[in-house]
């Protein structure tokens, strides 16, 4: 297989050392900082999965996609969600050299917007929920996973030969995948999830374990979760559990066990200077509950100030705007090319 990795942060980066080292062929499309480091030492992987190298002389780097000349099997974006459809547009360039195109990205309406200009023959979705940090320019360290990747079609019911074979590709290159009749049903059970830890986490600034320790903060996720299932709900959605009380159970005994020193991706770009994808989190739970007329005030809460937080980025004295922790400041600007964390 023919990969190409389309804003190789951490989560791509780690993807290219898995897939590369497993002997598929990967390309990347990464930011000029990482590109030198890569060139010369190639990408490792370190982790609760294992430890994995890939040579530089086995990967083909890339800063800008009008570099690249091979037909791809799958082209993997891994861009914040807020880079989705400048991501689109740059691939949409590849034309018949891109035969499936699948988004690995936080929140929804990301793989809407691929069915929007590829199709959905050639559009997939993947959710992914692991935690990855980089400690330098092509080393990875995997520190958490609350479950395996899914990947699936853009339509439902029946798991397409594309969504199986990349499955099969990572699964075989160190990380649980597997291919899941219904890609939407795996996005919304994420989009609980991170509605009801990232933005609060963020605002906080403590770890998603400090947020269950008291029970103000846990009443606070409580409603987050009831706001946030009668919005799928009224998408005409699905999610593993039959309500949100049965999700809560789930919530509080096995996801935040498993995640529990987790810093919210949110937290950690606010700390770099950079926006967040907020918009496509809770904040797409705020909007489409003012669609349905559903009342959804906690999520309009913490989307606004997390907003607040993301337009005060470099006013407030003492608050970081360049890199910290490996992760580089956009200055407000969007890049499609940006690092995540946990996603």
């Amino acid at each position: 297989m023919i990969f190409l990795i389309y804003g190789a942060g951490a989560l791509g980066q780690a993807m290219g050392c898995m897939l590369s080292a497993s002997g598929q062929h990967v390309d990347l499309i990464l930011r000029d900082r990482f590109h030198k480091a890569i060139s010369e030492k190639g990408l490792s992987v370190t982790g609760i999965f294992g430890d994995y190298t890939a040579d530089p002389n086995t990967l083909d780097l890339y800063t800008d996609i009008r570099q690249t000349t091979k037909t791809y099997d799958y082209v993997l974006i891994t861009t914040k969600s807020y880079d989705t459809e400048f991501a689109v547009n740059e691939i949409n360039t590849l034309s018949h050299r891109a035969l499936s195109i699948v988004s690995m990205q936080n929140g929804c309406g990301n793989l809407e917007k691929l069915v929007n200009t590829f199709g959905t023959r050639k559009s997939l979705g993947a959710r992914v929920i692991t935690g990855f940090e980089i400690g330098a320019p092509g080393l990875v360290n995997i520190t958490v996973s609350a479950d395996s990747i899914h990947v699936g079609s853009s339509q439902k019911g029946t798991i397409s030969d594309q969504a199986d074979r990349l499955a099969a590709c990572i699964e075989h290159a160190g990380h649980p995948c597997e291919a899941v009749e219904d890609i939407h049903q795996s996005l919304f059970a994420k989009l609980l999830y991170n509605c009801t830890l990232n933005p609060l986490g963020a605002i906080l600034g403590v770890h998603y374990g400090a947020l269950v320790e008291k029970e103000e903060t846990r009443q606070i996720m409580d409603q987050v979760i009831e706001e946030t299932f009668s919005v799928i709900h009224a998408l005409g959605g699905k999610t593993p559990w039959q309500d949100a009380t049965a999700y809560k159970e789930v919530f509080y005994k096995t996801l935040i066990p498993a995640t529990y020193n987790h810093r919210p991706s949110m937290l950690q770009d606010l700390e770099a200077g950079k926006p967040t994808e907020v918009n496509s989190l809770i904040g797409y739970v705020s909007r489409q509950g003012k669609k349905f007329n559903i009342h959804t005030p906690h999520c309009d809460m913490l989307t606004a100030l997390v907003q607040f937080k993301e337009s005060n980025i470099g006013k407030t004295a003492g608050f970081p705007t360049a890199q910290t922790n490996g992760l580089s400041s956009c200055n407000g600007i969007s890049s499609p090319l940006s690092n995540r964390s946990l996603v």
